[in-house]
């Protein structure tokens, strides 16, 4: 597969990348995952061309097709290849727009396509015990301590990931005042900086109440400037001593995990996009519009939604049977 993703780009694409990206991020508003993304992407096909004396302003079409054979023999899976094509695509156009290429070696380039998988998910009854098992923890810690903190923390952190099918770094990144007068309501910044209003149901309301009230407490005693659980005078709702300020979406994944291999749920199947798409399924399954989903999961294209639709398959089926007027169902019935 070549040298690692981390290493640099040719010193002639470097620059060109560098521009592409500041434009994702000011005119797309491009996330900071989808540009470390874009970077890694980039920079590998750079180091190819590189080695072929060939650069991104003056290659073929036949060395781009050259970089996916190579990846594809090596194994890279269809999913892969096909952000990385979608990646050169956008880049290309870029530089035809700056008039770096008066070509796009790339148009025409017909990649695998990205195999269309089902979300992993959870049932109603694992999430029921998941959410017992991180209240059952919460209710025996003492918020006065740091590892009582952490217990309410993720006890919060869970019931909110459930009620609203945030993304994990939405969740972590969401600052107090994301919570609008009596948090019935939550404010969202999402990709893209759309913001969208997510209803919190009571439970999530409760368990909120209960953790801004500990952060509160140890805001105000001098263990809660040492404690574990984050610097609690912090703007942020799961405050932490870290770069960011917040809680990581690598830490929140590890006391999941944990909390899932109490109780028999393998590691595997567990990460907080799991249970994002554990609320979509379940919202699907007790018949939610898909577009009233798309608002709430953030999708700004409805075909993302889409994937969710295999949930609906079975009751789809059976209204067909029920009401179509030629189902054997409908004629005894007398409908027909």
């Amino acid at each position: 597969m070549g040298r690692p993703s981390s290493a640099p780009a040719s010193p002639v694409d470097g620059p060109l990348i560098e521009a592409f990206l500041s434009m994702m991020r000011a005119e797309r508003g491009a996330s900071v995952n989808t540009v470390a993304a874009y970077a890694a992407d980039l920079r590998e096909m750079s180091r190819f061309l590189d080695e072929r004396d060939s650069t991104f302003a003056d290659c073929a079409r036949d060395e781009l097709e050259a970089f996916f054979s190579d990846r594809a023999a090596a194994g890279l899976a269809a999913n892969s290849a096909a952000r990385k094509l979608s990646c050169l695509k956008r880049f290309m156009l870029f530089l035809v727009a700056e008039k770096v290429r008066e070509d796009d070696p790339a148009r025409l380039i017909d990649g695998a396509k990205a195999r269309r998988v089902l979300p992993m998910t959870l049932t109603v009854a694992e999430v029921d015990l998941l959410l017992d098992a991180a209240h059952q923890a919460a209710a025996v810690a003492d918020p006065q301590t740091p590892g009582g903190r952490r217990a309410l923390r993720l006890a919060c952190l869970l019931e909110l990931l459930y009620a609203t099918g945030l993304r994990v770094s939405e969740l972590v990144g969401l600052p107090r005042a994301a919570f609008l007068g009596d948090r019935k309501m939550l404010t969202v910044k999402g990709k893209g900086g759309r913001e969208r209003i997510i209803p919190l149901n009571a439970k999530a309301r409760a368990v909120l109440d209960c953790w801004l009230d500990a952060l509160d407490t140890a805001a105000r005693s001098a263990d809660g400037k040492a404690g574990a659980a984050g610097n609690s005078a912090s703007k942020w709702l799961f405050p932490s001593w870290g770069e960011d300020g917040h809680l990581t979406r690598q830490k929140f994944a590890q006391d999941l995990k944990a909390l899932g291999a109490s109780i028999g749920i393998d590691a595997e199947r567990l990460s907080p996009h799991v249970l994002r798409h554990a609320f979509a399924t379940h919202l699907l399954d007790r018949g939610v519009d898909l577009r009233v989903l798309q608002t709430l999961l953030g999708h700004s294209d409805i075909s993302t939604t889409q994937i969710y639709t295999h949930v609906m398959e079975d009751r789809l089926r059976q209204t067909v049977f029920d009401f179509h007027p030629l189902s054997k169902d409908a004629v005894e019935k007398g409908e027909r």
